[in-house]
Formats: structure tokens, C-alpha cells, sequence
């Protein structure tokens, strides 16, 4: 009799949260058409969606398909991939302050971006459509994946070996780890000559326009597979957000859940941001704002996570376009705008908790 009485109110709520997805998923198509729309040459609606559908003039063809449309597909796998991961490092580390850009794996990528220009021959040339260009891309690509995922690995480690240490403990560690990066990087910045030092900090800016449709096709895959894999696995980290002891009492095995979930979290955002540089907060803010929507129900958090991320990133990369139009600002720096407040309050508002 109490099931036939709750089944009216679960129902009612998986209504809720479906449509508070639809929603998020809507508001991003919107964004997209908007970002592939604004810029030096505006396309009108007719326009552009004559011109997505191979019509229309043969100049916007070329600007959505060689500018536009691979710099929004960009926000939006990059977004996915952050924002589900940010939930997921949330989850099995128990701490709502983990994210990539708090665990050091960015920072561990610009390092390693620093060493594929610098020292293994990256290189950089000047001229071309910016001031500076990487002159071999995928040097640089692999260098700051290697590197991104070496943070998460090294916190891994600390936890395997210290499993005393609590979650506060392990946000520290990817503090020490930033720290020891972005050193790294200072010193790599001191010896190079002007032309690999600009590349380096254009690097660090984020950008979002310097992908290919090559590049936007491993990052799919690689998004895609993250998500799937984080959807198989919802109902482990359902029972984790009730406590590790719970987890387990319920047949989850807390420890290897754990440490395959960072290695793919890893994995997709070290990818992320070592195609597009360095991007944070996305990862913090997606999955802290889609719980106000759906809750910490994995089955909804997930998906929302991952459409969340896309929409602050597109909207980030929108903004930076038409703030200051023509100039375009680096979009990781609007996304620490956005995230730096976001971390501070979620700092404070935990800071009297032993957990946190």
C-alpha cells in the first residue's frame, strides 16, 4: 500500500528531471546555433540554416563548416567531457570541491604542453591566423595528456598508500601538485626563446578554434565512451553518495569503482584540455548546478552534467567573442571568472565540515 502511495510521487519527479534535461539539452542547441551564427560575418537564421544543410552562399558554407561549427562542437565535447567528469570525481572521492582544474590535471597539462613545445621538438612558427601557431600539434597533444594524467596518478597513488588520508587531504595534494606544474612550466617559460614562450602562454589561454574535425573525432569517441561507461556504472555511484561503508555493505566494490572511474575521468578530461589548453572550473560549477536541478541521482546527473558542461562552455566561448568584438578573449580566462566565485562559496559553505 505505501509502494502504490510513493509510486504516483517517484514518477511525478522522474518526470521533473527528464524535462529539467530536455530543457539543459534545448538551451544548448539554442547556444550552439547562436555561436555558429555571431562573429565578423554574422549569418542570419535563414542563413545559417541554409548553410548547415549545404545551401546558401558558398562564404557562410566555409565559415560555419571551417570555423564556426568546429569551434562549437569543441565547447561542447570539451564541456561534456569536464562537466561528467567533475561529477564523477565528486562522487568516488567524496568531496564536492574535485574537479580537474582542483586535482591539478590541468595545470599537469599545460606543464606537459610546455615540454612538447619546448624540449621535444613541438616547436612553434610564427604567422598564420594567429600570432604564434604549434607547429606539430600532436607532439604537444600527447606531451599534455601524458602530463594531465600523471596528477591523477600520483593522487592515486597517495590514496592506495595513505587510505587514512581523508578527502580534504587528497584536494591538497592536487594543490601541492598544481603547484609543482605550474613551476615547471615557469622554469620551461625562463629558457625558451620568445617565439615558444608566446606559444606556451597562447597555450594556456584555451582555445577553442584550433581543433580540427580529425581531432574533434578522437575526442568524441573518447567523450562518448566516458559517458557510457559512467552510465553503466550510475547505480555504484547512487550507493557511494550514501557512504563508502554503504557502498559496500550494498556489493560495490568501493576501491576498483573508484580507481577505474579516475582513470576514465582522467583520461577524458586530460584529452580534453590537452586538444583545446587549459579550460577551469567547467568541471566544478556543471555538476553543482545540475544538482539543483535533478538532484545527486546519477541516473539524471550524469547526462545533465555532461549537457551542462557543453552549455557554461559555449556560453563562455560566446561571451569571449562579443565582449570586446572584434577581439576575442581566451575563454579559459572566462571560465575562471565564472568558477573562481563558485569554488570560493563551495569552500566556505563546506569548511566547517571534517569531509570537506
Amino acid at each position: 500500500m505505501k509502494a502504490e502511495l510513493r509510486q504516483p510521487g517517484y514518477e511525478a519527479g522522474q518526470r521533473r528531471k527528464a524535462l529539467a534535461l530536455l530543457a539543459v539539452i534545448i538551451l544548448l542547441l539554442l547556444a550552439a546555433l547562436v555561436s555558429c551564427a555571431v562573429g565578423s560575418i554574422r549569418l542570419s537564421p535563414g542563413e545559417l540554416l541554409s548553410a548547415l544543410f549545404g545551401g546558401g552562399d558558398g562564404t557562410a558554407r566555409r565559415v560555419l563548416y571551417e570555423i564556426r561549427l568546429p569551434r562549437a562542437a569543441a565547447a561542447i565535447l570539451v564541456g561534456a567531457a569536464l562537466g561528467m567528469s567533475g561529477a564523477v570525481m565528486q562522487c568516488v572521492l567524496n568531496n564536492p570541491l574535485a574537479s580537474a582544474s582542483t586535482l591539478g590535471v590541468s595545470q599537469g597539462a599545460a606543464f606537459g604542453a610546455a615540454v612538447g613545445i619546448i624540449v621535444f621538438g613541438g616547436g612553434a612558427v610564427a604567422g598564420g591566423d594567429y600570432a604564434v601557431q604549434i607547429d606539430k600539434p600532436y607532439i604537444v597533444t600527447l606531451c599534455a595528456f601524458l602530463c594531465g594524467s600523471a596528477s591523477t596518478a600520483v593522487i592515486l597513488a597517495i590514496s592506495r598508500l595513505r587510505r587514512d588520508l581523508g578527502p580534504g587531504a587528497l584536494i591538497l595534494a592536487g594543490v601541492a601538485l598544481r603547484s609543482l606544474f605550474t613551476g615547471g612550466s615557469t622554469l620551461l617559460q625562463y629558457f625558451a626563446d620568445d617565439t615558444k614562450l608566446g606559444a606556451v602562454v597562447f597555450w594556456t589561454f584555451g582555445d577553442l578554434g584550433g581543433t580540427d574535425w580529425g581531432e574533434l573525432g578522437i575526442l568524441a569517441a573518447v567523450t562518448a565512451l566516458a559517458l557510457i561507461y559512467f552510465l553503466s556504472r550510475r547505480w555504484d555511484y547512487n550507493a557511494l553518495g550514501a557512504g563508502g561503508d554503504t557502498a559496500q555493505s550494498l556489493g560495490v566494490n568501493v576501491r576498483a569503482v573508484a580507481l577505474v572511474s579516475m582513470a576514465v575521468c582522467t583520461a577524458a578530461s586530460a584529452l580534453a584540455v590537452s586538444f583545446v589548453g587549459i579550460i577551469s572550473f567547467i568541471g566544478l560549477v556543471a555538476p553543482h548546478a545540475m544538482r539543483r536541478l535533478v538532484g545527486d541521482d546519477y541516473r539524471w546527473l550524469l547526462p545533465c552534467s555532461a549537457a551542462g558542461g557543453a552549455l557554461l562552455l559555449i556560453l563562455a566561448d560566446l561571451v569571449s567573442r562579443v565582449l570586446i568584438a572584434p577581439v576575442i578573449l581566451p575563454v579559459g580566462a572566462i571560465t575562471s571568472f565564472l568558477g573562481a566565485p563558485v569554488f570560493l562559496w563551495l569552500l566556505l559553505r563546506k569548511g566547517g565540515r571534517s569531509d570537506a
